[in-house]
């Protein structure tokens, strides 16, 4: 952090221990050690190391200008996982990986004759449907307003949900945590999927209802569901996606916090405010993100 501060031509002392009544900006993570914001009477703003902040946005002694993390590096991080697990399921090589006998030669469908949509195209989402469509799948993205957005088709509201995952072949799931997204994928969007189609959830555990996905998994309608976050975090050894054979578990890591990119966004920010320009990526706390 120092030195992303020295790059960024800011004078400053970091520490983690200093009086909360001497720090003029709180750089934390959601899951650490500060929940009460109250003593940092100084500070003009709270910025996050995590692109979520649902385990904040509603924490009532956090008033401050908040921050979330939008970082080139874990942008780039969130493309690898979702178009290596696309074109995992899209090539079908977990048969090839786990098949030991048999000499079967089977040809996949051309990526554009696969329907690939997207839930949520703020950062994360727009980059990876851009580089879905670079790969000519037939991309589509969904997100509560309209878009446009080269190369994808883009839905938007309720009547455009069910356009986006008619058919669908593969969904990825990058929303953020709001009441309209609690369960987004249940039994009822399940079911408008293309019968066989892959699941992949690297954006937060609470847009898939569990006990829907596990019974569209057991009676064949879904292939198969590749999962990075979860409702409970750690995942439990004894959840059912940790068993189930459709199931792929990984944990957390599909968009690490890198620390040199996410050092020059957080320095950045300073500056900004030592300079007295608006911050950048700051959260609507009525939107939710």
């Amino acid at each position: 952090m120092a030195k992303a501060l020295d790059a960024a031509g800011v004078k400053a002392h970091v520490a983690p221990d200093l009086p909360p009544e001497e720090v003029d900006y709180i750089v934390f993570s959601p899951n650490g050690l500060i929940s009460d914001f109250t003593p940092y009477t100084r500070a003009r703003a709270a910025l996050s190391l995590w692109a979520g902040v649902d385990k904040v946005l509603h924490n009532p002694t956090l008033t401050l200008p908040l921050a979330r993390m939008v970082d080139p590096g874990q942008r780039e991080g969130m493309i690898e996982y979702v178009t290596a697990h696309v074109l995992r399921h899209h090539i079908g090589m977990d048969h090839y990986i786990t098949a030991s006998q048999g000499w079967q030669q089977v040809a996949p469908p051309l990526a554009r004759d696969r329907k690939v949509t997207v839930l949520g195209l703020g950062e994360l989402g727009e980059a990876c449907a851009s580089a879905l469509a670079a790969l000519k799948f037939d991309t589509h993205g969904w997100s509560r307003r309209p878009r446009t957005l080269p190369g994808i088709t883009a839905h938007s509201g309720d009547a455009g949900l069910c356009d986006a995952l008619s058919g669908a072949d593969m969904v990825v799931c990058l929303l953020p945590t709001t009441p309209q997204t609690e369960n987004v994928l249940n039994a009822a969007t399940l079911a408008l999927l293309a019968p066989g189609a892959v699941v992949i959830n690297p954006g937060r555990g609470s847009l898939i209802d569990d006990s829907a996905l596990i019974a569209a998994l057991d009676s064949g309608a879904l292939g198969h569901a590749t999962l990075d976050t979860f409702r409970v975090e750690p995942l439990p050894e004894d959840h059912p996606f940790r068993a189930h054979p459709k199931v792929t578990v990984s944990p957390h890591v599909a968009s690490l916090v890198r620390v040199e990119t996410s050092a020059a966004v957080i320095a950045d920010n300073i500056r900004r405010g030592e300079a007295g320009v608006p911050f950048v990526h700051l959260v609507n706390r009525q939107a939710g993100y």
